[in-house]
């Protein structure tokens, strides 16, 4: 828009909606898939136009996050008369704001270790002022249980983030409360004895120089991002020198892929055992649950790596792994809807996404993920959001 004496501005909320136009197609295809030229196209301007508002992608990304944690902050705001509130604002807003999940566990990591940290901070700001709220209501729990509580339902929610579908917007937003209030609930007992099985990660076992690197490249592409780790770090992580990367994987992309293979592999092992020997839906759930937490717990690096680094995968590696994915959350909706006839389809593959968003998370580098009791918590907890509880 031009003035009358020439001076250029810019049209109201361009800022807001490029950020808009750019969480979209980041969460969407994945911050290495997506140019600036194509946020500039989203908006309709020229990719100059758009280094007027920010200098560079990785700016762009973290203006992203803090927009979408911005909306967070809203929702917290529009909740503080109580939980039922709380719960409700935040389902609107997880409904409004789906990228925040995969912007978050994703793409974020890229950033540099210090915006990361300022990013934290923010969410973590949240999350405590949530459990101001909880624990009003809660009095009887300490401040690490309503927190774990809130870290929960975030994570619930933001499995939103890993599908479109969605019932009509009332309904919708009358499924998310009432998951949020059903966690909400959840008592904090006396932790029970600890089962063998849930005790701290561990490492797979390597036995030959592929199963290490298999090993290695999960723990490093799970910590760093793949991106981050060079072919010279993976190989030093086993003792050899990086060029002999490749007498084992053609590219680190094969590397990467293979991993994820041995990841789905080893989780559907496991929990296919666990199902087959159920005599009834409600058994076959109870156990599957637990084989699941078990895995989580033991095979933190797989899990996070699956997680966080499938859209780096070529296709046809990407749409095996989305397929493979798939077929493995419609295993979890069928049971789930055999266990609860009342719910639709829509609603158990919610509740089902809700549940491995929550679980996944909960194991992974956030505060509470050391505790005694965890596999505990994680349990009861994915009962309520199932609705099994």
């Amino acid at each position: 828009m031009t003035t009358e004496r020439g001076v250029v501005r810019r049209p109201p909320g361009r800022k807001a909606q490029i950020l808009v136009a750019a969480s979209e197609l980041f969460h969407r295809s994945g911050y290495h898939q997506v140019s600036m030229a194509e946020v500039a196209a989203g908006v309709g301007i020229t990719a100059p136009a758009l280094y007027r508002h920010f200098r560079n992608k990785p700016e762009l990304l973290r203006q992203a996050v803090r927009a979408e944690l911005a909306a967070l902050r809203r929702a917290v705001d529009s909740g503080r008369a109580g939980p039922a509130e709380l719960c409700a604002g935040l389902a609107a807003a997880a409904i409004d704001h789906r990228a925040l999940g995969t912007l978050w566990q994703r793409d974020a990591r890229l950033l540099p270790a210090a915006q990361r940290a300022g990013l934290r901070r923010e969410l973590r700001s949240e999350v405590r002022r949530m459990a101001e709220v909880l624990g009003a209501a809660r009095p009887e729990l300490g401040q690490a249980e309503t927190e774990l509580l809130c870290w929960s339902l975030l994570s619930a929610y933001g499995g939103l983030s890993y599908h479109t579908f969605a019932p009509p917007r009332r309904q919708f937003e009358r499924l998310l409360t009432g998951l949020g209030e059903a966690l909400f609930d959840v008592p904090f007992g006396p932790p029970g004895p600890a089962r063998a099985s849930a005790g701290p990660a561990e490492q797979l076992v390597a036995g030959t120089r592929r199963e290490e690197l298999l090993a290695a490249a999960a723990r490093l592409f799970h910590q760093r991002g793949f991106d981050n780790v060079s072919t010279d770090q993976l190989g030093a992580a086993v003792g050899i020198a990086g060029p002999s990367v490749y007498k084992h994987f053609d590219t680190k992309a094969d590397l990467l892929a293979a991993t994820l293979v041995r990841s789905r592999e080893r989780l559907w092992h496991e929990i296919s055992g666990a199902l087959a020997g159920a005599v009834t839906p409600a058994a076959a759930l109870d156990s599957g649950l637990r084989a699941y937490l078990d895995f989580a717990r033991r095979h933190v690096d797989y899990l996070g790596v699956t997680v966080s680094e499938t859209e780096r995968l070529p296709e046809p590696d990407r749409k095996a792994a989305i397929d493979a994915r798939r077929d493995f959350l419609r295993t979890w909706v069928d049971l789930l809807r055999q266990v609860r006839p009342d719910y639709d389809k829509a609603e158990a593959r919610i509740r089902v996404h809700a549940m491995f968003s929550l679980v996944n998370d909960g194991v992974r580098n956030r505060p509470g993920c050391q505790r005694p009791d965890l596999t505990e918590r994680l349990e009861a907890f994915s009962r309520a959001v199932l609705g099994v509880a």
